[in-house]
């Protein structure tokens, strides 16, 4: 794994595989059982100039269950750059202040451009329509879990990709990290001038996995491991794009989707946020309580994960178990109204 976690090109099936044993290590940690204080002193920059909850608090609460501090900030408007500072006198500032860094940025590339200015580690946090690693990790280690979990393999699987496949940045990363594992089927299904980048395709399909292409998912997905759907990111629409768009519920991912077109052990991951209004055609809240919908055991999975990474860039990665004891704190038995145990 290089110094910094810009995209997953810069990893490998062997980095990846370290990084999901680590984020396993991190389970204690991140369940509020143990406590570790191997970053004791280390602080975190987070700097987030797109509107971001999970992936934020997410690193934040990563980095501070290892030990460290962090120091937030959100928006141009409260930032430098709104008085014209370029990304490398803002990275070279911000190196001065901190052990490692988390940017989200709306231009794609910016984050890339903002690391080239400094040593210490920067993770993307999402550049635009370009990439998000460390979802694309806590997603892959949610499929390896759940798959775990009803005995399944990551070999020969069939995965559904569905939603906004051109902007999506989840998915970007996601296709490619499944890549580079044991061949295996991924079936696209995108409205109308949304779908994937053709050269993500060529590089999936290059590595040997089953690439197909479809219009809607009025199909027969009976043999679907996994579908991974993502909100339309009406956001990063040009003015003709968003000029008369509509989307209608052929592509909305609910419960009669589920039960009429797909599998019993059939699983539903969603990168969040979804869009939870009714007229959204998003993944559907009527499949809240389903034991397929794996999107709250997503989110809680980027905690280990996240600490992972960290725990790797900054090399601390052995030593966690030796400075582990105990929570003092209460702890709630269950984390939300539908979760099992801990």
């Amino acid at each position: 794994m290089s110094r910094h976690l810009l995209s997953v090109d810069s990893l490998t099936r062997e980095s990846v595989d370290h990084l999901m044993r680590v984020a396993a290590r991190m389970e204690p940690i991140a369940q509020r059982r143990q406590v570790t204080r191997v970053l004791e002193g280390a602080v975190l920059g987070n700097l987030f100039f797109e509107a971001s909850t999970r992936t934020r608090v997410s690193f934040n609460a990563a980095f501070c269950r290892l030990g460290g501090s962090v120091c937030d900030t959100t928006g141009f408007t409260f930032s430098s750059m709104a008085k014209g500072e370029s990304l490398y006198d803002t990275s070279r500032v911000m190196s001065g202040y901190c052990d490692a860094i988390v940017m989200r940025h709306p231009d794609q590339g910016s984050v890339a451009e903002f690391a080239a200015a400094t040593h210490v580690p920067v993770i993307n946090g999402g550049d635009g329509p370009g990439e998000h690693p460390s979802q694309a990790l806590l997603d892959f280690y949610t499929i390896d879990k759940e798959f775990t979990r009803l005995g399944k393999r990551l070999a020969d699987a069939h995965v559904l990709l569905t939603g906004d496949l051109k902007y999506g940045r989840t998915v970007h990363s996601l296709i490619k990290l499944l890549s580079l594992y044991d061949p295996m089927r991924i079936t696209l299904v995108a409205p109308p001038g949304l779908e994937m980048p053709s050269h993500l395709i060529d590089l999936v399909a290059s590595r040997g996995h089953r690439v197909e292409e479809r219009s809607s998912l009025a199909d027969d997905y009976a043999d679907v491991d996994v579908v991974y759907t993502t909100r339309i990111q009406k956001e990063r629409f040009t003015a003709e794009m968003s000029e008369g768009f509509s989307l209608s519920r052929d592509f909305t991912v609910d419960r009669a989707f589920m039960d009429k077109r797909c599998g019993r052990d059939t699983i539903v991951m969603h990168p969040l946020p979804r869009d939870s209004r009714a007229d959204a055609n998003d993944l559907d809240v009527d499949l809240n309580g389903d034991p397929r919908l794996a999107i709250f055991r997503q989110t809680d999975n980027g905690i280990p994960v996240r600490m992972a990474i960290f725990a790797t860039l900054l090399q601390v990665d052995e030593l966690i178990e030796k400075e582990l004891r105990p929570v003092r704190w209460f702890v709630p038995e269950r984390v939300g109204v539908d979760d099992p145990s801990l």
